[in-house]
């Protein structure tokens, strides 16, 4: 994995307690700071999916398209299988 430096200012007190914590899991504060926004980027990321996900599929349109599908597909059964 590449590392960058990054230089970021915060408040004295998260930083002890960013040193506290990252001391009691046995991490160095680099290791804890880089886990923790890791998880909350990968959170932030799932939910900006999540928000593009229910922009397009309320849109009217695309719900009767996806209904229509559906229908198409139960009319058609498996009976035989699908061949792909």
């Amino acid at each position: 994995m590449n590392t960058q430096k990054v230089a970021i200012t915060m408040p004295e007190n998260l930083i002890k307690d960013i040193d506290l914590i990252s001391r009691t899991k046995g991490l160095s504060r680099s290791r804890y700071i880089a886990s923790t926004l890791g998880a909350k980027v990968a959170d932030e990321k799932r939910e900006l999916l999540k928000e593009a996900y229910d922009r397009v599929f309320s849109d009217e349109k695309m719900q009767k398209e996806q209904i229509e599908a559906a229908k198409w597909f139960e009319e058609v059964g498996s009976e035989g299988g699908q061949e792909w």
